[in-house]
Protein backbone atom coordinates (compact mmCIF):
# COMPACT_ATOMS: atom_id res chain seq x y z
CA UNK A 1 0.00 0.00 0.00
CA UNK A 2 0.96 3.90 -0.63
CA UNK A 3 0.05 7.07 1.43
CA UNK A 4 -1.04 9.55 -1.18
CA UNK A 5 -2.47 13.17 -0.36
CA UNK A 6 -5.43 13.96 -2.35
CA UNK A 7 -6.48 17.61 -2.01
CA UNK A 8 -4.52 17.79 1.35
CA UNK A 9 -6.95 14.37 2.60
CA UNK A 10 -4.33 11.60 3.41
CA UNK A 11 -5.22 8.32 1.80
CA UNK A 12 -4.35 4.55 1.55
CA UNK A 13 -4.27 3.47 -2.18
CA UNK A 14 -2.40 0.19 -3.62
CA UNK A 15 0.72 1.35 -5.13
CA UNK A 16 1.54 1.21 -8.52
CA UNK A 17 -2.09 1.06 -9.15
CA UNK A 18 -3.93 2.91 -11.59
CA UNK A 19 -4.35 6.63 -9.96
CA UNK A 20 -8.45 7.09 -11.46
CA UNK A 21 -9.28 3.90 -9.73
CA UNK A 22 -7.85 4.66 -6.76
CA UNK A 23 -9.41 7.86 -6.53
CA UNK A 24 -13.00 6.97 -7.47
CA UNK A 25 -12.66 4.02 -5.18
CA UNK A 26 -12.26 6.71 -2.27
CA UNK A 27 -15.20 8.58 -3.86
CA UNK A 28 -13.26 11.32 -4.74
CA UNK A 29 -14.90 12.92 -7.92
CA UNK A 30 -12.75 12.44 -11.59
CA UNK A 31 -14.01 13.85 -14.77
CA UNK A 32 -13.88 11.30 -17.38
CA UNK A 33 -15.00 10.11 -20.78
CA UNK A 34 -12.83 7.74 -22.21
CA UNK A 35 -11.66 5.51 -19.27
CA UNK A 36 -14.20 2.65 -17.96
CA UNK A 37 -12.70 -0.34 -15.66
CA UNK A 38 -13.61 -2.69 -18.16
CA UNK A 39 -12.06 -1.50 -21.09
CA UNK A 40 -8.64 0.04 -19.64
CA UNK A 41 -6.78 3.16 -20.47
CA UNK A 42 -7.01 5.12 -23.59
CA UNK A 43 -6.19 8.67 -22.66
CA UNK A 44 -7.71 10.05 -25.61
CA UNK A 45 -10.43 12.39 -23.91
CA UNK A 46 -7.67 14.06 -21.16
CA UNK A 47 -10.58 14.49 -19.30
CA UNK A 48 -9.33 12.97 -15.95
CA UNK A 49 -6.11 15.58 -15.49
CA UNK A 50 -4.70 16.09 -12.78
CA UNK A 51 -1.56 18.06 -10.51
CA UNK A 52 1.05 16.01 -9.10
CA UNK A 53 2.99 17.91 -6.83
CA UNK A 54 6.52 17.89 -8.65
CA UNK A 55 5.28 17.22 -12.44
CA UNK A 56 5.51 20.24 -14.96
CA UNK A 57 2.51 19.52 -16.10
CA UNK A 58 -1.23 17.92 -15.35
CA UNK A 59 -1.12 13.96 -16.13
CA UNK A 60 -4.01 12.37 -17.15
CA UNK A 61 -5.37 10.06 -13.79
CA UNK A 62 -5.81 7.08 -15.81
CA UNK A 63 -2.35 6.19 -17.42
CA UNK A 64 -0.42 7.19 -13.77
CA UNK A 65 0.18 4.53 -11.99
CA UNK A 66 0.34 5.37 -7.75
CA UNK A 67 3.48 6.09 -6.00
CA UNK A 68 4.12 6.49 -2.04
CA UNK A 69 3.81 9.70 -1.33
CA UNK A 70 2.24 11.41 -4.16
CA UNK A 71 0.55 14.83 -3.32
CA UNK A 72 -1.68 15.58 -6.07
CA UNK A 73 -4.80 18.28 -6.56
CA UNK A 74 -8.11 17.36 -8.74
CA UNK A 75 -9.12 21.26 -7.69
CA UNK A 76 -8.43 24.59 -8.02
CA UNK A 77 -7.58 27.42 -10.31
CA UNK A 78 -4.78 25.99 -12.59
CA UNK A 79 -6.68 22.19 -12.72
CA UNK A 80 -10.11 23.83 -13.25
CA UNK A 81 -9.09 25.54 -16.18
CA UNK A 82 -7.48 23.14 -18.03
CA UNK A 83 -10.59 21.26 -17.33
CA UNK A 84 -12.94 23.68 -18.69
CA UNK A 85 -10.95 24.21 -22.02
CA UNK A 86 -10.63 20.48 -22.73
CA UNK A 87 -14.51 20.45 -22.04
CA UNK A 88 -15.22 23.12 -24.09
CA UNK A 89 -13.74 21.23 -27.51
CA UNK A 90 -16.27 18.86 -26.41
CA UNK A 91 -19.09 21.20 -26.96
CA UNK A 92 -17.97 23.55 -29.48
CA UNK A 93 -19.96 20.60 -32.03
CA UNK A 94 -22.05 19.46 -29.44
CA UNK A 95 -26.09 19.69 -30.40
CA UNK A 96 -28.03 21.70 -27.45
CA UNK A 97 -30.32 18.88 -27.71
CA UNK A 98 -30.76 17.84 -23.89
CA UNK A 99 -34.19 18.25 -23.79
CA UNK A 100 -35.00 14.94 -26.07
CA UNK A 101 -32.13 13.41 -25.37
CA UNK A 102 -32.74 10.08 -23.16
CA UNK A 103 -29.59 9.94 -21.87
CA UNK A 104 -30.33 13.43 -20.03
CA UNK A 105 -30.23 12.78 -15.97
CA UNK A 106 -27.49 9.85 -16.78
CA UNK A 107 -25.43 12.21 -19.00
CA UNK A 108 -21.28 12.63 -17.80
CA UNK A 109 -21.25 15.40 -20.67
CA UNK A 110 -24.23 16.86 -18.63
CA UNK A 111 -22.67 16.71 -15.13
CA UNK A 112 -19.62 17.83 -16.23
CA UNK A 113 -20.48 20.73 -17.66
CA UNK A 114 -23.18 21.79 -14.80
CA UNK A 115 -19.98 21.64 -12.37
CA UNK A 116 -17.58 23.25 -14.87
CA UNK A 117 -20.32 26.29 -15.33
CA UNK A 118 -19.28 26.65 -18.91
CA UNK A 119 -22.92 28.71 -19.64
CA UNK A 120 -21.79 30.78 -22.26
CA UNK A 121 -20.94 29.92 -26.24
CA UNK A 122 -17.93 31.03 -27.80
CA UNK A 123 -18.35 29.69 -30.73
CA UNK A 124 -18.75 32.06 -33.32
CA UNK A 125 -19.02 29.28 -36.77
CA UNK A 126 -21.25 27.09 -37.19
CA UNK A 127 -21.69 23.35 -36.08
CA UNK A 128 -19.96 20.66 -37.66
CA UNK A 129 -23.52 18.42 -38.99
CA UNK A 130 -23.45 14.94 -38.60
CA UNK A 131 -26.08 12.11 -39.09
CA UNK A 132 -28.53 11.33 -36.48
CA UNK A 133 -30.61 8.36 -35.78
CA UNK A 134 -28.50 6.00 -37.64
CA UNK A 135 -29.43 2.22 -36.71
CA UNK A 136 -26.67 0.15 -36.41
CA UNK A 137 -28.64 -2.58 -35.75
CA UNK A 138 -29.63 -5.01 -32.52
CA UNK A 139 -31.68 -2.12 -31.37
CA UNK A 140 -28.85 0.34 -30.72
CA UNK A 141 -29.17 4.11 -32.28
CA UNK A 142 -26.29 6.18 -32.85
CA UNK A 143 -26.91 10.12 -32.92
CA UNK A 144 -22.94 11.07 -34.41
CA UNK A 145 -23.78 14.82 -33.49
CA UNK A 146 -23.29 14.41 -29.39
CA UNK A 147 -21.02 11.61 -29.79
CA UNK A 148 -17.25 12.98 -27.57
CA UNK A 149 -15.04 10.13 -29.44
CA UNK A 150 -14.59 8.34 -26.04
CA UNK A 151 -14.19 5.18 -28.31
CA UNK A 152 -15.46 3.06 -25.20
CA UNK A 153 -17.87 1.29 -28.11
CA UNK A 154 -15.07 0.50 -30.44
CA UNK A 155 -12.95 -1.07 -27.18
CA UNK A 156 -15.91 -3.02 -26.49
CA UNK A 157 -16.13 -4.69 -29.58
CA UNK A 158 -12.32 -5.01 -30.47
CA UNK A 159 -11.31 -6.16 -27.17
CA UNK A 160 -14.56 -8.04 -25.27
CA UNK A 161 -16.70 -9.38 -27.72
CA UNK A 162 -13.79 -9.31 -30.89
CA UNK A 163 -16.51 -9.08 -33.29
CA UNK A 164 -15.03 -6.08 -34.23
CA UNK A 165 -17.98 -4.11 -35.69
CA UNK A 166 -17.70 -0.32 -34.93
CA UNK A 167 -14.54 1.85 -35.67
CA UNK A 168 -13.61 5.67 -35.94
CA UNK A 169 -14.28 6.94 -40.00
CA UNK A 170 -12.66 10.26 -41.10
CA UNK A 171 -10.16 12.54 -39.00
CA UNK A 172 -9.93 15.65 -37.29
CA UNK A 173 -13.31 17.17 -35.72
CA UNK A 174 -15.59 15.49 -39.05
CA UNK A 175 -14.44 12.17 -37.08
CA UNK A 176 -17.49 9.73 -36.27
CA UNK A 177 -18.05 6.45 -34.98
CA UNK A 178 -19.89 4.41 -37.58
CA UNK A 179 -19.87 0.08 -38.26
CA UNK A 180 -17.77 -1.24 -41.11
CA UNK A 181 -19.10 -1.85 -44.51
CA UNK A 182 -21.41 -4.51 -44.77
CA UNK A 183 -21.61 -5.15 -41.43
CA UNK A 184 -24.21 -4.60 -38.27
CA UNK A 185 -23.90 -4.30 -34.99
CA UNK A 186 -25.23 -7.66 -34.36
CA UNK A 187 -23.09 -9.45 -31.45
CA UNK A 188 -25.19 -10.97 -28.36
CA UNK A 189 -23.86 -8.07 -26.25
CA UNK A 190 -24.04 -5.20 -28.11
CA UNK A 191 -26.92 -3.01 -26.28
CA UNK A 192 -24.20 -2.87 -23.83
CA UNK A 193 -22.36 -0.55 -25.54
CA UNK A 194 -25.28 2.13 -24.41
CA UNK A 195 -24.16 1.71 -21.12
CA UNK A 196 -20.89 2.34 -22.05
CA UNK A 197 -21.38 5.67 -23.83
CA UNK A 198 -21.28 8.34 -21.26
CA UNK A 199 -23.30 10.61 -23.47
CA UNK A 200 -26.44 10.19 -25.67
CA UNK A 201 -24.72 9.29 -28.44
CA UNK A 202 -25.98 5.57 -28.09
CA UNK A 203 -29.63 4.51 -27.43
CA UNK A 204 -31.94 1.59 -27.30
CA UNK A 205 -34.56 1.17 -29.66
CA UNK A 206 -36.47 -0.26 -27.75
CA UNK A 207 -36.62 2.09 -24.48
CA UNK A 208 -36.05 5.41 -26.58
CA UNK A 209 -38.81 8.51 -25.58
CA UNK A 210 -40.39 5.72 -22.78
CA UNK A 211 -39.99 7.35 -20.16
CA UNK A 212 -37.27 10.08 -17.92
CA UNK A 213 -34.64 8.40 -15.96
CA UNK A 214 -35.09 10.73 -12.90
CA UNK A 215 -38.87 9.32 -13.15
CA UNK A 216 -37.59 5.74 -12.97
CA UNK A 217 -36.88 3.68 -9.58
CA UNK A 218 -33.86 0.83 -9.59
CA UNK A 219 -34.44 -1.89 -7.81
CA UNK A 220 -31.54 -4.97 -7.28
CA UNK A 221 -32.31 -8.12 -8.81
CA UNK A 222 -30.67 -11.63 -10.83
CA UNK A 223 -31.63 -12.24 -14.25
CA UNK A 224 -33.66 -15.06 -14.32
CA UNK A 225 -32.50 -16.33 -18.35
CA UNK A 226 -29.72 -18.90 -17.66
CA UNK A 227 -27.87 -20.13 -14.63
CA UNK A 228 -25.28 -17.45 -14.87
CA UNK A 229 -27.65 -15.64 -12.79
CA UNK A 230 -26.24 -11.71 -13.82
CA UNK A 231 -27.22 -9.23 -11.28
CA UNK A 232 -29.60 -6.28 -12.80
CA UNK A 233 -31.08 -3.00 -11.94
CA UNK A 234 -34.69 -3.23 -13.01
CA UNK A 235 -35.80 0.62 -13.66
CA UNK A 236 -39.68 1.05 -13.32
CA UNK A 237 -41.99 3.78 -11.81
CA UNK A 238 -45.70 3.87 -11.07
CA UNK A 239 -47.55 6.25 -12.99
CA UNK A 240 -50.53 8.32 -11.74
CA UNK A 241 -53.39 6.10 -12.50
CA UNK A 242 -51.45 3.34 -14.22
CA UNK A 243 -50.08 0.03 -12.80
CA UNK A 244 -46.25 -0.45 -12.17
CA UNK A 245 -44.17 -0.37 -15.35
CA UNK A 246 -40.79 -2.43 -16.03
CA UNK A 247 -39.25 0.18 -18.25
CA UNK A 248 -35.72 -1.59 -18.54
CA UNK A 249 -32.96 -3.36 -17.43
CA UNK A 250 -29.76 -2.40 -16.34
CA UNK A 251 -26.54 -4.39 -15.96
CA UNK A 252 -25.14 -4.35 -12.17
CA UNK A 253 -21.47 -4.71 -11.82
CA UNK A 254 -20.73 -7.39 -10.14
CA UNK A 255 -16.89 -9.07 -10.74
CA UNK A 256 -18.05 -12.34 -9.16
CA UNK A 257 -20.55 -12.93 -11.88
CA UNK A 258 -21.31 -10.83 -14.98
CA UNK A 259 -18.53 -7.95 -14.37
CA UNK A 260 -20.06 -4.76 -16.04
CA UNK A 261 -22.66 -6.27 -18.85
CA UNK A 262 -25.52 -8.88 -19.63
CA UNK A 263 -26.60 -10.24 -22.81
CA UNK A 264 -28.84 -8.28 -24.96
CA UNK A 265 -31.51 -11.92 -24.46
CA UNK A 266 -31.35 -11.11 -20.46
CA UNK A 267 -31.27 -6.98 -20.87
CA UNK A 268 -34.60 -7.74 -23.09
CA UNK A 269 -36.43 -9.90 -21.06
CA UNK A 270 -37.77 -7.28 -19.01
CA UNK A 271 -40.67 -7.24 -21.07
CA UNK A 272 -42.04 -10.66 -19.75
CA UNK A 273 -42.88 -8.86 -16.12
CA UNK A 274 -45.15 -6.46 -17.86
CA UNK A 275 -46.98 -8.15 -20.84
CA UNK A 276 -49.42 -11.46 -20.96
CA UNK A 277 -49.77 -11.32 -16.90
CA UNK A 278 -52.29 -14.02 -15.75
CA UNK A 279 -55.09 -11.60 -13.82
CA UNK A 280 -57.54 -13.91 -12.33
CA UNK A 281 -57.95 -17.22 -10.59
CA UNK A 282 -59.67 -19.84 -12.17
CA UNK A 283 -61.78 -23.19 -11.09
CA UNK A 284 -62.54 -25.68 -14.55
CA UNK A 285 -62.35 -22.70 -16.68
CA UNK A 286 -64.73 -20.60 -15.31
CA UNK A 287 -63.20 -17.32 -13.43
CA UNK A 288 -63.21 -17.70 -9.14
CA UNK A 289 -62.49 -15.00 -6.64
CA UNK A 290 -59.06 -15.22 -5.50
CA UNK A 291 -59.71 -16.08 -2.16
CA UNK A 292 -61.90 -19.15 -2.29
CA UNK A 293 -59.06 -20.45 -5.04
CA UNK A 294 -56.68 -20.39 -2.84
CA UNK A 295 -58.29 -22.53 0.06
CA UNK A 296 -59.73 -24.82 -2.92
CA UNK A 297 -55.79 -25.48 -3.83
CA UNK A 298 -55.16 -26.52 -0.09
CA UNK A 299 -58.03 -28.62 0.07
CA UNK A 300 -56.88 -30.15 -3.17
CA UNK A 301 -53.45 -31.00 -1.48
CA UNK A 302 -54.37 -32.48 1.48
CA UNK A 303 -57.55 -34.63 0.09
CA UNK A 304 -54.71 -36.15 -2.85
CA UNK A 305 -51.29 -35.82 -0.43
CA UNK A 306 -49.46 -39.08 -1.27
CA UNK A 307 -51.42 -39.24 -4.79
CA UNK A 308 -50.61 -35.26 -5.51
CA UNK A 309 -46.84 -34.11 -7.00
CA UNK A 310 -45.61 -30.77 -6.86
CA UNK A 311 -43.76 -30.11 -10.20
CA UNK A 312 -41.60 -27.20 -9.39
CA UNK A 313 -39.97 -24.93 -11.48
CA UNK A 314 -35.98 -23.74 -11.05
CA UNK A 315 -37.21 -20.61 -12.09
CA UNK A 316 -38.21 -20.50 -8.10
CA UNK A 317 -35.78 -19.19 -5.41
CA UNK A 318 -33.70 -21.26 -2.95
CA UNK A 319 -36.00 -20.22 0.06
CA UNK A 320 -39.19 -21.17 -2.55
CA UNK A 321 -37.92 -24.74 -3.00
CA UNK A 322 -36.84 -25.46 0.68
CA UNK A 323 -40.46 -24.63 1.70
CA UNK A 324 -42.39 -26.78 -0.64
CA UNK A 325 -39.83 -29.50 -0.01
CA UNK A 326 -41.02 -28.77 3.60
CA UNK A 327 -44.69 -28.97 2.41
CA UNK A 328 -44.31 -32.21 0.25
CA UNK A 329 -43.12 -34.09 3.71
CA UNK A 330 -45.84 -32.57 5.93
CA UNK A 331 -48.49 -33.39 3.40
CA UNK A 332 -46.85 -36.94 2.10
CA UNK A 333 -46.60 -35.09 -1.41
CA UNK A 334 -44.10 -36.21 -4.24
CA UNK A 335 -41.80 -33.56 -5.46
CA UNK A 336 -39.90 -32.97 -8.34
CA UNK A 337 -37.70 -30.00 -10.36
CA UNK A 338 -37.71 -31.86 -14.02
CA UNK A 339 -37.14 -28.93 -16.93
CA UNK A 340 -35.79 -29.51 -20.03
CA UNK A 341 -34.69 -25.77 -20.62
CA UNK A 342 -31.70 -26.00 -22.20
CA UNK A 343 -30.21 -24.52 -25.52
CA UNK A 344 -26.79 -25.57 -26.70
CA UNK A 345 -27.44 -22.63 -29.18
CA UNK A 346 -27.38 -20.51 -26.35
CA UNK A 347 -24.37 -20.72 -24.53
CA UNK A 348 -21.75 -19.15 -24.83
CA UNK A 349 -17.78 -18.72 -23.45
CA UNK A 350 -18.55 -14.82 -21.83
CA UNK A 351 -21.92 -14.57 -19.94
CA UNK A 352 -24.44 -17.30 -21.50
CA UNK A 353 -24.89 -20.40 -20.36
CA UNK A 354 -27.12 -23.12 -22.18
CA UNK A 355 -29.09 -23.83 -19.10
CA UNK A 356 -31.53 -21.15 -19.40
CA UNK A 357 -33.20 -21.44 -15.71
CA UNK A 358 -31.38 -19.21 -13.00
CA UNK A 359 -31.91 -21.41 -9.84
CA UNK A 360 -31.35 -25.60 -10.94
CA UNK A 361 -28.35 -25.27 -8.73
CA UNK A 362 -30.94 -25.21 -5.68
CA UNK A 363 -32.74 -28.28 -6.80
CA UNK A 364 -29.41 -30.11 -7.10
CA UNK A 365 -28.13 -29.41 -3.50
CA UNK A 366 -31.63 -28.96 -1.39
CA UNK A 367 -31.61 -33.39 -3.11
CA UNK A 368 -34.67 -32.45 -5.04
CA UNK A 369 -35.17 -34.78 -8.09
CA UNK A 370 -34.75 -33.33 -11.43
CA UNK A 371 -34.44 -35.59 -14.67
CA UNK A 372 -37.26 -37.09 -16.95
CA UNK A 373 -36.40 -40.77 -15.33
CA UNK A 374 -37.07 -39.52 -11.92
CA UNK A 375 -40.35 -37.55 -12.77
CA UNK A 376 -41.51 -40.74 -14.37
CA UNK A 377 -41.14 -42.76 -11.35
CA UNK A 378 -42.33 -39.62 -9.46
CA UNK A 379 -45.57 -39.96 -11.72
CA UNK A 380 -46.56 -43.32 -10.75
CA UNK A 381 -50.26 -43.77 -9.38
CA UNK A 382 -51.07 -39.82 -9.20
CA UNK A 383 -54.27 -38.37 -9.71
CA UNK A 384 -53.20 -34.82 -9.40
CA UNK A 385 -50.12 -32.21 -10.80
CA UNK A 386 -49.58 -28.66 -9.49
CA UNK A 387 -47.56 -27.04 -11.63
CA UNK A 388 -45.34 -24.27 -9.36
CA UNK A 389 -44.79 -21.26 -11.63
CA UNK A 390 -44.92 -23.12 -14.66
CA UNK A 391 -46.87 -25.10 -17.26
CA UNK A 392 -45.81 -27.35 -19.76
CA UNK A 393 -48.99 -29.45 -22.14
CA UNK A 394 -46.18 -30.77 -24.42
CA UNK A 395 -44.76 -32.48 -21.05
CA UNK A 396 -48.10 -33.70 -20.02
CA UNK A 397 -48.90 -35.37 -23.49
CA UNK A 398 -45.62 -36.75 -23.76
CA UNK A 399 -46.20 -38.31 -20.45
CA UNK A 400 -49.49 -39.38 -21.07
CA UNK A 401 -51.21 -38.02 -17.52
CA UNK A 402 -54.79 -37.80 -17.56
CA UNK A 403 -55.43 -37.02 -13.42
CA UNK A 404 -56.37 -33.71 -12.27
CA UNK A 405 -54.36 -30.73 -12.97
CA UNK A 406 -53.43 -27.65 -10.87
CA UNK A 407 -51.08 -24.52 -11.60
CA UNK A 408 -49.26 -21.85 -9.81
CA UNK A 409 -48.30 -19.16 -12.65
CA UNK A 410 -47.54 -15.69 -13.24
CA UNK A 411 -48.16 -15.72 -17.25
CA UNK A 412 -51.31 -16.03 -19.08
CA UNK A 413 -52.23 -19.22 -21.34
CA UNK A 414 -55.07 -20.73 -23.21
CA UNK A 415 -56.76 -23.31 -22.60
CA UNK A 416 -58.06 -23.22 -19.25
CA UNK A 417 -61.04 -25.56 -19.47
CA UNK A 418 -58.49 -28.88 -18.98
CA UNK A 419 -57.42 -27.15 -15.66
CA UNK A 420 -58.97 -28.06 -11.99
CA UNK A 421 -57.34 -24.17 -10.71
CA UNK A 422 -55.06 -22.64 -12.07
CA UNK A 423 -54.43 -19.53 -9.24
CA UNK A 424 -51.85 -16.09 -9.95
CA UNK A 425 -48.83 -15.94 -8.27
CA UNK A 426 -46.13 -12.96 -8.72
CA UNK A 427 -43.61 -13.00 -10.94
CA UNK A 428 -39.85 -13.01 -11.01
CA UNK A 429 -39.82 -9.01 -10.25
CA UNK A 430 -42.27 -9.55 -7.43
CA UNK A 431 -40.94 -11.54 -5.14
CA UNK A 432 -37.61 -11.49 -3.19
CA UNK A 433 -35.26 -14.36 -2.92
CA UNK A 434 -31.54 -16.30 -3.40
CA UNK A 435 -30.31 -18.09 -6.00
CA UNK A 436 -27.42 -19.89 -6.72
CA UNK A 437 -26.06 -19.91 -10.05
CA UNK A 438 -23.69 -22.26 -12.21
CA UNK A 439 -20.99 -21.61 -10.67
CA UNK A 440 -22.21 -22.24 -6.98
CA UNK A 441 -22.20 -18.47 -5.88
CA UNK A 442 -25.17 -17.28 -4.05
CA UNK A 443 -27.02 -14.15 -4.57
CA UNK A 444 -30.43 -12.45 -3.04
CA UNK A 445 -32.94 -10.39 -5.24
CA UNK A 446 -34.24 -7.95 -3.26
CA UNK A 447 -36.64 -6.58 -5.99
CA UNK A 448 -40.72 -6.54 -5.26
CA UNK A 449 -42.48 -4.97 -7.18
CA UNK A 450 -46.15 -4.78 -6.68
CA UNK A 451 -48.72 -4.82 -9.72
CA UNK A 452 -52.02 -4.06 -9.28
CA UNK A 453 -53.04 -7.42 -9.81
CA UNK A 454 -54.14 -10.35 -7.44
CA UNK A 455 -51.57 -12.52 -7.31
CA UNK A 456 -49.76 -14.47 -4.80
CA UNK A 457 -46.43 -15.30 -3.89
CA UNK A 458 -45.51 -18.86 -3.10
CA UNK A 459 -44.21 -18.32 0.46
CA UNK A 460 -47.62 -16.68 1.34
CA UNK A 461 -49.28 -19.65 -0.11
CA UNK A 462 -47.39 -22.23 1.83
CA UNK A 463 -47.18 -20.59 5.23
CA UNK A 464 -51.51 -20.64 4.71
CA UNK A 465 -50.40 -24.57 4.72
CA UNK A 466 -48.06 -24.60 7.59
CA UNK A 467 -49.83 -21.58 9.57
CA UNK A 468 -46.48 -20.98 11.40
CA UNK A 469 -45.83 -17.84 9.99
CA UNK A 470 -42.78 -17.96 8.09
CA UNK A 471 -43.55 -16.05 4.92
CA UNK A 472 -40.68 -14.04 4.67
CA UNK A 473 -37.08 -14.96 3.42
CA UNK A 474 -35.05 -14.11 6.46
CA UNK A 475 -37.87 -16.46 8.39
CA UNK A 476 -36.97 -19.48 6.37
CA UNK A 477 -33.40 -18.96 6.51
CA UNK A 478 -33.83 -18.85 10.31
CA UNK A 479 -36.75 -21.80 10.60
CA UNK A 480 -33.99 -24.08 9.19
CA UNK A 481 -32.58 -23.48 5.96
CA UNK A 482 -29.17 -22.31 6.94
CA UNK A 483 -28.14 -25.34 8.76
CA UNK A 484 -28.44 -26.57 5.17
CA UNK A 485 -24.55 -28.29 5.05
CA UNK A 486 -24.12 -27.09 1.45
CA UNK A 487 -24.31 -23.07 3.08
CA UNK A 488 -21.84 -24.06 5.42
CA UNK A 489 -23.37 -21.98 8.44
CA UNK A 490 -23.97 -18.97 6.01
CA UNK A 491 -26.19 -16.63 6.98
CA UNK A 492 -29.39 -14.60 5.33
CA UNK A 493 -27.76 -11.26 6.18
CA UNK A 494 -24.66 -12.14 4.76
CA UNK A 495 -26.19 -13.04 1.50
CA UNK A 496 -28.42 -10.02 1.17
CA UNK A 497 -25.90 -7.63 0.14
CA UNK A 498 -22.62 -10.05 -0.97
CA UNK A 499 -22.88 -12.76 -3.59
CA UNK A 500 -20.97 -15.53 -2.01
CA UNK A 501 -18.87 -18.89 -3.29
CA UNK A 502 -20.24 -21.42 -1.23
CA UNK A 503 -18.70 -24.58 -1.78
CA UNK A 504 -20.73 -28.23 -1.50
CA UNK A 505 -18.86 -31.21 0.67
Amino acid sequence: MATITVDGREIYAKDNAILIDELLSHDISVPHFCYHPALGKDGNCRMCMVEIEGQKRPQIACDTPVKDGMIIRTKGENISRVKRQILELELINHPIDCPVCDQAGECSLQKFYMDAGLYESRLDTPKNKKLKHVDLGSNVMLDQERCVLCTRCVRFTRDITKTHELGVVVRNDHSFISTFPGKKLTNPYSMNVIDLCPVGALTSKDFRFKQRVWFLKPENAICDGCSRGCSLLVDHNREKYKDDIVFRYRPKHNDAVNGYFICDYGRLSYKKENDNRLLNAYIRGMESEFEYATLKLQRLLKRYNSKALLLISPTLSLEEMYRLKKLAVKLDLSINGYDNTFDEDFGDDMLRKSDKTPNRRSLELLGINSSRQSLERDLKDKEFILFVNRFDTDLLQNLNFEGSIGVLSSVDFTPKDKLDILVPVVSHTGRDGTFINCDDIIQYSQCQINKDIQAAKILDLVEKVFNDGIFTCKAVWESGLEEEPFLNGIKFDSVRFNSIKIEPK
